[in-house]
C-alpha cells in the first residue's frame, strides 16, 4: 500500500507540469481545453515540486511531509477548480492524498508525545556507575539469587534504565488477534514505564501508548491516530501498571530487582514471593523458577482487567532463554488472565532488541508505517 501511495503522489505531481507546459507553449496539450497563463503556469510548475518533494520526504521517512502533502493538495486543488472540466477527475488524487496526510501527521504527533516523555525522563534519571557484587545478592531468597547469577547480573554494571522492542500477537476477549510492535523505555530510580505500540487491527492502522510514571497512569489507544478507542485514566490504571512494570523488572531487567522498595519470602527451593511498593502502591507477585535458575512465571493477583475494571490473577510464563548482549534472557513470553471461566491467552511476546543503561533517546524512525 505504501508503494502505491508513493506512485500516486508522484504521477499526480507530474501531471501539474502539463499546466506548466500548456502556459508557456512547449507543447500542445489537448488534456487542458482552457487557457492558462503564465504566473499561473509558475504556480503549476511549484505544485508538481511539492508533490515531488512530498514523494521524498516519504522516501526518506521524514516527518515534515504531511505538512508538504496538504500544502501541496491545497495549491492543487485551486488549481483544479480553476480549470474544472479538465482536471475534476484529480480531486480524487488530492482526497486521497490529503486523508493519508492527516493521519500521517496524527501519527507522528500521538508518537512525538510518547518521544517527549523519554527525552523528559532521561534528563531527570540518576545514573550510577556502580556494579552488582556477590554482596547485593546477599539479601535475596535463593532461587532469586541463582536467578540472578544465571542471568549474569554479577559484575556487570547497575542498571538505570532500559529499553524493549517487542514483536508479536494481542487480542481482546472474543476477537481475533492482531500482531503489533513495540518500543519501550523503563527507569528505576523514579519509576517509570512508557510504552508504545503500532498495530494494524482489521487493516487499520491502531496506534497505543502506556504511561506509569508516579503522576499516575494512563492508556490511549487511537485508531488512525485520529480516533480514541480506548483512553483510561482511572484510580485502578496505577496498581495495574505498576504489575506490569514489575513484571518488566523481573523478566527483562532482573539486575534491578536488587532494590529496597521490594520485600522478599521464599516460598521453597524454585520459588519466592515478591511485593513492590511505588509511590505508596504495593503489589505482590509469586515468581517461579525451574532448576536451571531460569524465572519461568510471575503470577499477580494485583492486576484489573480493563474490561471487566476487575482484579484477577495474572500470568505471565516465560521461555526460550538467549544471550542478549551479555545477558540470558527470555525471548518469549505470554500474558494470561485467569478468570473464572478458564485461562485467557491475550498477548504473545516475542523480544527483538534489548538495551541497558540508555545515555541517549533512540527512537524507530518508522513514523510514516
Amino acid at each position: 500500500m505504501k508503494i502505491v501511495f508513493l506512485l500516486v503522489v508522484l504521477i499526480h505531481g507530474l501531471i501539474h507540469l502539463i499546466g506548466f507546459v500548456k502556459a508557456f507553449g512547449l507543447s500542445e496539450i489537448g488534456q487542458l481545453s482552457s487557457p492558462i497563463s503564465k504566473p499561473l503556469g509558475w504556480v503549476w510548475l511549484l505544485t508538481a515540486l511539492l508533490f515531488v518533494a512530498t514523494f521524498l520526504l516519504l522516501l526518506l521517512k521524514k516527518e515534515a511531509w504531511p505538512i508538504l502533502a496538504i500544502m501541496a493538495v491545497i495549491v492543487s486543488q485551486i488549481l483544479i477548480f480553476m480549470v474544472w472540466s479538465d482536471a475534476k477527475y484529480g480531486t480524487i488524487a488530492n482526497v486521497i492524498i490529503l486523508v493519508a496526510a492527516v493521519i500521517g501527521w496524527a501519527s507522528i504527533n500521538f508518537e512525538n508525545s510518547y518521544e517527549k516523555d523519554v527525552r523528559a525522563a532521561m534528563k531527570a534519571m540518576a545514573i550510577s556507575d556502580e556494579f552488582v557484587t556477590e554482596k547485593d545478592l546477599e539479601p535475596l531468597p535463593g532461587p532469586v539469587q541463582n536467578y540472578l547469577r544465571y542471568v549474569g547480573v554479577v559484575g556487570k554494571p547497575k542498571i538505570y534504565n532500559v529499553k524493549i522492542e517487542f514483536e508479536g500477537e494481542m487480542r481482546e476477549k472474543g476477537k481475533d488477534w492482531f500482531k503489533f510492535n513495540s518500543e519501550q523505555y523503563n527507569f528505576f530510580d523514579d519509576p517509570t514505564r512508557l510504552f508504545f505500540m503500532k498495530a494494524k487491527v482489521k487493516g487499520l492502522s491502531t496506534n497505543g501508548y502506556h504511561k506509569y510514571t508516579k503522576e499516575g497512569a494512563k492508556m490511549r489507544i487511537k485508531l488512525l491516530s485520529l480516533f480514541p478507542v480506548v483512553d483510561i485514566d482511572s484510580p485502578e490504571m496505577f496498581p495495574t501498571e505498576t504489575v506490569t512494570y514489575f513484571n518488566d523488572l523481573c523478566l527483562i531487567a532482573p539486575a534491578a530487582l536488587i532494590d529496597d522498595r521490594i520485600t522478599w519470602e521464599t516460598l521453597d527451593d524454585v520459588s519466592a514471593k515478591a511485593t513492590f511498593t511505588a509511590n505508596n502502591t504495593s503489589v505482590s507477585a509469586i515468581l517461579y523458577f525451574n532448576d536451571k535458575g531460569q524465572l519461568v512465571n510471575f503470577v499477580s493477583n494485583d492486576r484489573y482487567s480493563l474490561d471487566e475494571m476487575k482484579a484477577f490473577p495474572f500470568s505471565t510464563p516465560a521461555s526460550s532463554y538467549e544471550n542478549i548482549n551479555g545477558y540470558r534472557l527470555p525471548t518469549y513470553g505470554e500474558a494470561i488472565w485467569h478468570y473464572p471461566d478458564g485461562e485467557f491467552v491475550y498477548g504473545k511476546f516475542n523480544v527483538k532488541y534489548i538495551e541497558y543503561n540508555v545515555s541517549k533517546p533512540k527512537f524507530n524512525e518508522n513514523k510514516n508505517e
